[in-house]
């Protein structure tokens, strides 16, 4: 979570707008052979056989360096629970907020968002520092669209652990990195739609996991942050993600990760290409004209009725075959429509961020 006008503002009116966005990463999710202890090392065989995800980017991708400190991660998945752990590179270990659904980005932190349901506008956010103090909350939908932030909702049955190599608090010495593990249990991920939901083979989820770090100087031998001499304040956070979200915004969920689970346990070297597909990328296409219309609406206080007014000249193409999206209007606003006969599916997205992949067989 940032602050909302800062990410209006972002997302609206940036003058990178109209770039093409990073393509999502993606991975495949096996099922451990057995329950993993969640003591924040990362020993188990279940562990060393999952794959680590790509070292983590900036959140606004190539147009940043690559994050000075390296971060990785990996999933897994049983019956109970869906696994995340992650190590990450730090030579300053220093965490202070012990109160539970505090700003936990105040600190340096971990942060996970899951869109278990990707036609839904509802996901989950949560983040933990190296004390593993925790924050968990539903976002009713993306600050965008006037979503909210359910800060007294619990994820109950959730464990998570941290190992820190080093000191935590003690600037006299160079530490290593912090590792951390959480288990997210199915019966509160999977509340919402559990039929939709639960994994089984080939389901595909949206995640996304964030890092934010601040830079950090020594004053009477604590930690402080670092303070930007032109504005007297704490210097900008970094902010570094697992998938690219081509702007300083983790609240767009069309641009998460994606993650597919898989039955199959792990260790089997099974190929499977989880690789984002044609049909998605196009769906995920419609929101660059949904931030067009929303730009739009900004100057001119209504929806573009056609594209020309849009000023959308973008071909859309599954492989070689051009494809031509509609611009209906609808209650409170709009939805862009795309019919992709190749899939016989018509893909649906809405002045709300709220989505649809609808099949036409």
């Amino acid at each position: 979570m940032r602050l909302l006008s800062t990410l209006f503002i972002l997302t609206f009116f940036s003058p990178s707008y109209g770039q093409e966005y990073p393509t999502p990463e993606s991975y495949l999710c096996y099922k451990s052979t057995k329950p993993i202890n969640v003591d924040g090392i990362i020993d188990e065989k279940d562990w060393q056989k999952a794959e680590w995800t790509d070292l983590f980017v900036d959140i606004e991708g190539d147009k940043k360096p690559l994050p000075k400190y390296k971060t990785r991660a990996k999933m897994l998945w049983d019956d109970e629970y869906l696994y995340i752990s992650a190590e990450l590179h730090e030579p300053n270990l220093w965490s202070t907020i012990t109160e539970r659904d505090a700003v936990i980005y105040h600190d340096n932190d971990f942060e996970v968002f899951i869109n278990p349901n990707p036609s839904s506008q509802m996901y989950y956010e949560f983040e933990m520092n190296l004390l593993n103090t925790v924050w968990d909350l539903i976002m009713t939908k993306p600050y965008r669209d006037g979503g909210s932030y359910m800060n007294s909702w619990h994820i109950d049955g959730l464990k998570s652990a941290v190992k820190m190599y080093g000191t935590l608090n003690d600037p006299s010495d160079v530490d290593e990195k912090w590792t951390l593990e959480i288990a997210f249990p199915w019966k509160v991920i999977g509340q919402e739609k559990p039929t939709l939901i639960y994994p089984k083979e080939g389901k595909r989820w949206r995640i996304n996991f964030s890092r934010v770090n601040w830079d950090l100087d020594v004053e009477n031998g604590k930690y402080v942050k670092h303070i930007d001499p032109d504005t007297g304040k704490p210097a900008a956070e970094y902010n570094w993600v697992w998938s690219a979200q081509g702007e300083i915004a983790m609240h767009m969920p069309e641009q998460w990760g994606y993650i597919q689970f898989t039955e199959n346990k792990v260790g089997n070297k099974k190929k499977i290409d989880v690789s984002e597909t044609e049909g998605e990328r196009l769906h995920r296409q419609l929101f660059d004209i949904y931030r067009l219309q929303k730009k739009y609406w900004y100057e001119h206080r209504v929806y573009a009725k056609t594209f020309d007014e849009l000023g959308w000249k973008t071909i859309m193409k599954y492989n070689s075959e051009e494809l031509q999206p509609e611009l209906n209007q609808v209650a409170g606003g709009f939805e862009v429509v795309l019919t992709v006969p190749q899939e016989d599916k018509i893909y649906v997205v809405r002045h709300d961020s709220s989505s649809d992949v609808i099949s036409i067989k």
